[in-house]
């Protein structure tokens, strides 16, 4: 396994195939908008490090692995995870439960994933949409991922949501591999259309994402994005180590 350490964290740089799907473990992606957001929150700077593999989810983080340690990269985004693990499950015809997302969302991947991955048993759970769950809901949602037993657990909120939920519940859970891959959900639906390979290509995939919802991203892009670039400076000349 090949990890190499971009301003503080350890980053997955192999292909995904070359992942253990045998063994537990916590997979989540990092962006630069997680990783300025990881500075002011304890909880999901802690669910991002002790994660068992973080994937580069971002051109920024490419750019960083680059520019700082001399080597180059390939972003590994969300939804290439998301791909990998249901083809390799519908090999095994092995079990993904989805827990997040609206109802309608949740539906629509069970009819795609009926017609492009037949051999996959699927369940998933819509939880309430609030920022905080009850100690009766958080216990709703793992009896019901308990009872399913997955080889894959899916989590769909919003970062930094997901990835605390997970990090604060992993160990009550029944899962060989989860990941937190928020949007992906939606991109996957088709509730949401994800930007063209052309813009993924030339690392711009964040410009129509921005343009289509500018209330929700605007904050990522031109606050955390600068922030990010700021750090990345500073660990290039070893002025913050």
């Amino acid at each position: 396994m090949k990890l190499i350490k971009i301003m503080n964290y350890e980053v997955y740089t192999e292909d995904l195939n070359k992942l253990d799907l045998s063994k537990r473990q916590v997979i989540n992606t990092i962006n630069p908008h997680s990783y300025v957001t990881a500075k002011d929150d304890k909880l999901f700077f802690e669910a991002l490090h002790d994660s068992d593999l973080l994937i580069p989810d971002g051109s920024g983080i490419v750019i960083a692995a680059k520019q700082i340690n001399k080597q180059s990269i390939k972003k590994i985004a969300g939804a290439d995870l998301h791909k990998f693990l249901l083809e390799e499950m519908n090999k095994k015809s092995g079990k993904v439960f989805y827990m997040g997302a609206s109802q309608k969302t949740l539906d629509k991947i069970h009819e795609k994933i009926k017609v492009e991955y037949p051999n996959v048993i699927v369940e998933s759970y819509s939880p309430p949409f609030k920022p905080e769950f009850s100690d009766e809901e958080n216990q709703e949602i793992i009896g019901r991922i308990n009872n399913f037993n997955p080889d894959v657990l899916f989590i769909g909120m919003t970062a930094p949501k997901q990835e605390k939920w997970l990090h604060s519940h992993k160990e009550k859970l029944n899962f060989t591999i989860s990941s937190s891959i928020g949007a992906v959900f939606d991109f996957y639906a088709g509730t949401v259309e994800r930007p063209s390979d052309f813009w993924i290509n030339i690392h711009l995939e964040w410009l129509p994402r921005l343009l289509k919802e500018p209330k929700r991203l605007w904050r990522r892009n031109f606050v955390s994005t600068p922030l990010f670039l700021i750090d990345m400076f500073l660990f290039k000349f070893k002025i913050k180590k």
